[in-house]
């Protein structure tokens, strides 16, 4: 096939008409690269889960392990940069005069991977001007260890892996009033970013505890999607909308009192 050719499949299979495509880009290496609509992150499930399959509940052994605290969980971690964080013990909620047998050792276990967007196959102007939506989406498990036991921290970097063009937060508090055990989707899209993104740096943080025992909290199904669809206003305008219409639609009782998919995992989405 001919250079023209190849631009004009990668054209027609991500539907990129509008889309800035210049003529001297190498479009069947792009082609073979297929950088668009697959996850960029290398080992999206490192510790071997699916959220498709509900996480295990925790198992308490009749007689503590012998040994020293653990306070990573296990798991084939390539391509990714870990790093523990052992936390000082929490003595805030014990009143005064009152003896403790015993406290939880909390620690942070942080995950991190930088995607080199060029390297995955995208080029200069379709990040500079078309800007196509960066999909982010993590599940972590509801372990109710503590009320606070994810936080994820995405940001797009400029070439020099430093200046940072736009970023997303998100550590949600867990509702420990009631039990429950799902995974729990977190998702964001940024769009409309401007210019000079090259890189992605995902970064995940998960609390596990240590009382006799190690409990973690598990996650999987990490990913980094770039989707062919153009920042736009009114892209902004049908994805609020589309989310209005969900909220409602959850909110409708269910006439044959059958279990939805709202009942059995719980997400927290946002969009810029």
């Amino acid at each position: 096939m001919s250079a023209a050719e190849w631009r004009q499949k990668c054209e027609a299979e991500w539907g990129l008409q509008g889309a800035p495509m210049p003529d001297d880009a190498d479009w069947k290496s792009v082609y073979e690269a297929k950088p668009l609509g697959r996850n960029l992150l290398k080992n999206p499930a490192p510790i071997g889960f699916s959220k498709d399959t509900p996480p295990p509940e925790p198992e308490f052994p009749s007689a503590p392990p012998r040994g020293p605290p653990r306070f990573q969980p296990e798991g084939d971690f390539a391509g990714w940069t870990t790093n523990t964080e052992v936390l000082p013990y929490d003595t805030s909620g014990i009143p005064p005069g009152v003896v403790v047998c015993g406290l939880p050792r909390y620690s942070w276990f942080t995950l991190e991977q930088v995607v080199d967007l060029k390297a995955e196959g995208l080029w200069d102007e379709l990040l500079d001007k078309f800007q196509p939506e960066i999909v982010i989406q993590d599940w972590y498990e509801e372990s109710q260890l503590h009320d606070y036991i994810y936080q994820l921290h995405v940001k797009l970097l400029a070439a020099d892996k430093t200046t940072v063009i736009s970023e997303h937060t998100a550590e949600p508090k867990e509702n420990r009033s009631v039990y429950s055990h799902n995974w729990m989707e977190v998702s964001h899209v940024f769009s409309g970013y401007g210019p000079g993104v090259r890189f992605v740096h995902f970064q995940h943080k998960l609390k596990n505890s240590f009382l006799n025992d190690f409990f973690p909290t598990r996650f999987t199904g990490s990913s980094v999607i770039v989707k062919p669809l153009k920042s736009s206003r009114d892209t902004d305008i049908r994805h609020l909308l589309n989310l209005k219409a969900s909220d409602a639609g959850a909110h409708e009782p269910d006439p044959e009192g059958s279990t939805t998919s709202a009942d059995c995992a719980h997400s927290i989405s946002s969009h810029c």
